[in-house]
């Protein structure tokens, strides 16, 4: 079987390599293809193997031989919901700017033992509104309720999860000192953190979406930012990526930044790419796993 991967370097890197996929066939991987080189690329291909490739008629013209397309776009629960607290542990505890304190030699000429420099503030008591209840939301309440936080959330159709107070939306940016973004990007998720949502939060709310990009008004988010409407921002995803030259979020005050990491551990695309492996095995046995049937 010859495997053909179009945009390797999006999953694989020295530490999670294709070692799986080679077991069940010959692999070829190409770092990440141009749309206009896909066609030729896997014109010999049994399979076809990408993460955001774009695979249409015109892409998949001259692929005669070929009996299975995979997707490795699965995400992993607990490492989004880990970055989601990294992210809300960096705007509270100011981590990396007191390491940039101590490293630049400032520490050795404080008067007192622990100076005060940035503010650092408590997560328990707080209020998180996680908006999206499906597995990550959960996740993220459950580390929430660890850290004796109050939990609230809200969901397009009625959903009850442990610990979580359900509310509506407005209600939840109304309340919540921090608001964390769950949700997957849709007709209704579009745009719903605009100008309109931004004036309902708190003045010193913390924003921090590892959603999509799609689900938030760049312009309003960098105006809410500015204007002092929120407190600050900190976010995974942006509309565009990679980052456009004149994305408005790098000028914006308060608004920390990763480059779409929240799913990449380690161990998340180890597991990854064994599940990719699994449904090649499953489908070349005569049982497909994880089927997606299109209408």
């Amino acid at each position: 079987m010859k495997i053909v991967i179009t945009d390797a370097q999006t999953v694989f890197d020295e530490l999670v390599t294709t070692a799986p996929l080679r077991a069940l066939g010959e692999v070829t991987e190409y770092g990440l293809l141009r749309y206009d080189e896909v066609a030729e690329k896997i014109a010999d291909a049994d399979a076809v193997i990408c993460n955001k490739t774009v695979l249409d008629a015109h892409s998949l013209r001259l692929a005669k031989k070929l009996r299975y397309i995979g997707n490795a776009g699965s995400y992993s629960t607990n490492a989004v919901a880990q970055h989601t607290f990294a992210l809300m542990l960096e705007a509270y505890n100011n981590t990396s700017r007191y390491n940039r304190y101590v490293h630049d030699g400032l520490w050795k000429c404080s008067a007192t033992f622990s100076p005060f420099v940035y503010p650092l503030n408590e997560l328990a008591d707080k209020t998180l509104g996680i908006v999206g209840l499906g597995a990550i939301g959960q996740a993220v309440a459950k580390i929430a309720n660890a850290f004796q936080m109050k939990v609230i959330g809200c969901n397009r159709s009625r959903r009850e999860a442990e610990g979580v107070e359900t509310v509506s939306f407005d209600e939840l940016l109304r309340r919540s000192d921090i608001v964390t973004v769950h949700c997957p990007l849709n007709a209704d998720s579009r745009d719903m953190f605009n100008r309109d949502a931004f004036a309902k939060m708190k003045k010193d709310a913390l924003f921090i979406n590892t959603a999509r990009g799609g689900v938030v008004v760049e312009q309003d988010l960098y105006d809410a930012l500015e204007s002092g409407q929120i407190g600050m921002a900190a976010v995974d995803t942006i509309r565009v990526e990679p980052m456009e030259e004149d994305c408005i979020l790098m000028n914006a005050q308060n608004c920390i930044m990763t480059p779409h990491i929240a799913w990449a551990p380690v161990e998340t695309r180890e597991r990854l790419i064994g599940i990719v492996a699994d449904n090649i095995a499953n489908f070349l046995a005569g049982h497909p796993t994880n089927r997606v049937d299109i209408n």
